[in-house]
């Protein structure tokens, strides 16, 4: 099952629901009479039953069904518009932990990657206020020089977590969604000299997210999905999900050392083919379209601006 979050374009009414094959959207809270609420994150707080529930209308509902919307009729927003937090794993791809080595900014040298250790994930928190949907247009911060991508799979938690086992893990899953890493690289450089990372990572606009959240059971393998960035339709980043060194298993069942909530985001990190890992690197300018395309999920679309 696809999830959404959108806005009805008749009304600006925002809510929650299904994507129905067609490409039209179920409204659940207003199929419900209110019953099922129109934000995601409280959606996912009600459980499995909700769940079952929408599954149970989705299959009988149609095209020209009042609380049935065309794709046209509706602005898609993030599929959790507001995470209580974004986990991002570091270095998970050992693609991109290899091209980290080729940066020649010196703070960035003096980070010394060689050292990175894989005893468990490693990563840092991002800012839920930098979420912006699908066909967002985000604009190049002016205290960036190198803004960058990063496609990464979006692991979104279903049920309060803590402390559970790799094997029971994906049990508190809801679904997947794809993250694009918006990197301000010489800012992340200079902070990564100071051993901390902010405001390289969390700036207006720099944790697209979407297009949908999509449940387990319509995904099927999390551990063999196809990857690919392209930048105004050029390649960049190509992968597969098998290539990740903690599995989506072992990123829920380390994150979880901290109590997660329904609708927290985990990002699984990089593969390789960053703008920063080439020989010439031209970092992203005005007018520059991402497609963030990951198998089964759809593609997340982002526009860069001045």
């Amino acid at each position: 099952m696809k999830l959404a979050s959108f806005k009805i374009k008749l009304d600006g009414r925002s809510t929650i629901g299904v994507v129905l094959a067609d490409g039209s959207y179920l409204d659940l809270n207003a199929m419900t009479g209110c019953e099922l609420p129109n934000t995601m994150i409280a959606f996912l707080e009600m459980g499995e039953d909700a769940m079952e529930r929408a599954r149970a209308l989705a299959a009988g509902a149609a095209a020209g069904h009042p609380n049935v919307f065309p794709a046209m009729d509706t602005e898609l927003q993030a599929p959790v518009l507001r995470p209580g937090k974004i986990m991002h794993t570091a270095c998970n791809f050992p693609g991109h932990l290899s091209e980290l080595t080729t940066w020649q900014a010196p703070e960035w040298q003096a980070h010394n990657w060689g050292d990175f250790h894989f005893e468990h994930p490693t990563g840092f928190l991002e800012a839920p206020s930098s979420i912006v949907a699908t066909g967002a247009s985000v604009a190049i911060p002016h205290f960036t020089k190198q803004l960058d991508y990063e496609i990464e799979l979006g692991v979104v938690i279903g049920k309060k977590a803590f402390r559970v086992s790799p094997q029971e893990a994906l049990d508190y899953v809801a679904g997947l969604t794809i993250f694009n890493d918006l990197s301000a690289r010489d800012i992340q450089a200079r902070e990564h000299a100071n051993k901390v990372i902010l405001l390289g990572k969390s700036f207006n606009g720099s944790c697209p997210l979407g297009p949908y959240l999509v449940t387990l059971d319509e995904v099927g393998d999390v551990n063999d999905l196809d990857m690919q960035l392209t930048l105004n339709g050029q390649p960049r980043q190509t992968s597969n999900s098998s290539r990740l060194h903690y599995k989506v298993a072992d990123m829920v069942s380390w994150w979880s050392n901290t109590t997660l909530e329904p609708g927290d985001v985990i990002t699984s990190g990089s593969p390789p083919g960053v703008i920063a890992g080439s020989e010439n690197p031209i970092y992203l300018k005005n007018g520059d379209r991402i497609d963030c395309n990951i198998a089964k999920l759809g593609t997340l679309t982002t526009f860069i601006t001045h």
